[in-house]
């Protein structure tokens, strides 16, 4: 029979137990959007993909609780940094989804390399140079970049349309430069000629310059700018008169401008975009996404925007790779992220996989704006399936083609 004495220290360490016992039994997964500044409503859409990704599981995977820690940037590259570093090194998370802009993103890619038992997996950030160039071990994007959005859309705008000499509008950082490249080099190839390009900062009120600088021998206009800055942009180009064909980067036709407030209807129906979502795509599969959206956030937009779109399937990929290892990340990750590499799933928007960079493979659509009963959605045109990160050319001929700048691909 036990002593009283005995008792007492067995009872002593059951409790100091107790808290590593919790703590195994639960995974800290941290999100990270842009819940200030100009893409603030982008940031607010995305948090509403990953947290339905999560409802789906009752934040439980293979009988662990996750528990969910947000970050908030302002779309640079510091905040980001900033944020990131809080919820690694304070909050402890293990797996952190985000973030959402590009040049957000390569700084978090760069970061990710120093945490080699933190799993980092995208959230909606498109920039080329994420994964293509000096990727991180530890980091995987199941969301396609700013190059694979543009697939099939300088060849429709050229053969199609019939535009021949377009003009660029676009904010000044990485991931627009991405959607430029994906739509240059197919328009250039198949003989377009684009004069002149126009680069904003993030965060733009004022674009009457801008407006007055686009040539006016142009046959359309190609604009590469989110959230406010689209808006802005839009409204004032339709104010001065503006009569040039549009021609739309994904997040400039994307729910988060269609579905704003604003007068910039006229201005935008027709726009002809390319992007990793088709609002009126009639497929089971994103006919479902969209009303499971809906339902669980009333106060959304017509359709989930790109943003939640890719935090969702990013979110997803998390958790069925957890599913897949029992939640164990009890060895710094490394089985789950074997998991993931390894991962094909279906997605809202068809099938994705990743390649040897950890990078999707997925399909993309090239869509059309169109007023559906006083909606404005992006209606498909046509779809590029299984579109990969150098846009179906041999990797090492696509990489002399180096990293996409201001300036690079070039042609006047």
């Amino acid at each position: 029979m036990l002593s009283r004495r005995h008792v007492l220290a067995a009872a002593v360490a059951l409790t100091a137990l107790m808290p590593q016992a919790q703590a195994e039994d639960v995974i800290k997964m941290g999100a990270l959007a842009t819940l200030e500044g100009p893409f603030t409503v982008l940031g607010e859409d995305g948090m509403r993909g990953l947290k339905l990704a999560l409802q789906e599981v009752n934040y439980t995977v293979a009988g662990k609780k996750i528990e969910l820690q947000t970050g908030s940037s302002d779309a640079s590259p510091e905040s980001a940094l900033k944020a990131t570093r809080k919820l690694v090194e304070q909050g402890g998370v293990q797996v952190l989804v985000g973030p959402l802009s590009g040049s957000e993103g390569i700084a978090v890619k760069d970061y990710a390399k120093t945490q080699p038992n933190v799993t980092f997996i995208n959230g909606s950030s498109a920039a080329q140079d994420t994964t293509l160039f000096g990727p991180a071990e530890n980091f995987f994007r199941f969301s396609t970049d700013g190059v694979q959005w543009m697939a099939g859309l300088g060849e429709y705008a050229y053969t199609e349309k019939g535009y021949k000499t377009v003009a660029v509008v676009a904010e000044d950082y990485s991931f627009p430069y991405s959607q430029v490249e994906g739509f240059m080099l197919p328009f250039c190839k198949a003989g377009g000629k684009v004069p002149t390009k126009l680069w904003v900062p993030i965060g733009n009120k004022d674009f009457s310059s801008v407006i007055a600088s686009i040539p006016d021998d142009v046959d359309a206009i190609y604009v590469a700018l989110g959230g406010a800055d689209a808006i802005n942009f839009l409204t004032q180009y339709q104010q001065s008169g503006g009569q040039s064909p549009l021609i739309g980067g994904s997040i400039t036709v994307d729910q988060t401008v269609l579905g704003s407030k604003g007068s910039i209807r006229d201005a935008v129906i027709g726009t002809i975009a390319a992007g990793p979502t088709a609002d009126t795509w009639d497929d089971p599969r994103w006919t479902k996404f969209t009303e499971d959206y809906k339902k669980a956030f009333p106060d959304g937009f017509p359709a989930p925007s790109l943003f939640a779109h890719a935090y969702y399937i990013n979110a997803k990929a998390a958790i069925l790779a957890l599913e897949k290892v029992g939640g164990d990340l009890s060895d710094g990750g490394k089985k789950f992220r074997d998991a993931l590499a390894g991962l094909t799933f279906e997605t809202p928007t068809g099938p994705v996989k990743l390649d040897h960079n950890r990078n999707a493979v997925a399909d993309i659509f090239v869509t059309e704006v169109v007023d559906d009963g006083g909606t404005l959605r992006n209606k498909v045109i046509k779809i590029a399936q299984g579109v990969n990160q150098t846009l179906g050319e041999p990797e090492e001929e696509f990489l002399k083609i180096g990293p996409a700048t201001r300036d690079n691909p070039d042609c006047k």
